[in-house]
């Protein structure tokens, strides 16, 4: 297993649609883009905000988004997430509102 990519990325190990499981795979996602900057030692939560928070700018959102694609596949649709969104929402984003979207966007596609 590559050390850089979230538990159960490239292993075929099923991914779980529940709130911790989420949460730490999103972690370990934005671990690795916090690393780019030298912030290894920031600790998420579900109250943390991307934009203020963690400083996360909308190229960060990019990359975030094609590692959100590698766990989740078509399952999680990130951009179709924000986009509809109002700008206000974006700055305000917090990592809790991304892991109940990816938890939902999981459940809906187990049962479509």
């Amino acid at each position: 297993m590559n050390p850089s990519q979230p538990t159960g990325a490239t292993d075929g190990e099923p991914v779980r649609a529940d709130e911790e499981s989420v949460l730490a795979d999103l972690t370990g996602m934005l671990a690795i883009l916090l690393d780019e900057y030298g912030l290894d030692d920031v600790e998420v939560r579900m109250e943390t905000t991307f934009n203020r928070d963690l400083e996360l700018e909308s190229i960060d959102l990019v990359t975030l988004a094609g590692l959100l694609g590698e766990r989740y596949g078509e399952r999680v649709n990130f951009a179709e997430f924000l986009a509809g969104m109002e700008f206000d929402e974006i700055i305000e984003l917090t990592v809790g509102r991304l892991v109940e979207h990816v938890v939902k966007s999981l459940e809906a596609a187990e049962v479509g």
